[in-house]
């Protein structure tokens, strides 16, 4: 079985290509879609207001291999309910 956060990557990851719109740049299915994934947790980079953000792969249902960044996702309606706003940089906001 497949753990997407694994810190070792599976060896499948290794022809993925940068996909910009968040779907599989072959067919265009979405994320969701994808038959396996893995989040690179070990190397995050940080954005200009200090937030992380993550490589995500995904290997798609046609056999392209693809990633994204983390931020690069579209918002869910459910990452937005009673969340507070907050105009300050937690440190421990990703644990």
């Amino acid at each position: 079985m497949m753990d997407a956060f694994d810190p070792t990557p599976p060896a499948w990851t290794q022809p993925a290509i940068h996909s910009h719109a968040f779907t599989c740049p072959t067919c265009h299915k979405t994320s969701t879609e994808a038959t396996q994934v893995w989040i690179n947790r070990r190397s995050p980079v940080f954005t200009e207001d200090y937030r992380k953000k993550w490589q995500e792969f995904y290997h798609c249902q046609c056999g392209q291999v693809w990633w994204a960044w983390s931020n690069d996702r579209s918002p869910s309606e459910l990452g937005q309910r009673d969340r507070p706003s907050r105009d300050f940089f937690n440190p421990f906001e990703d644990f």
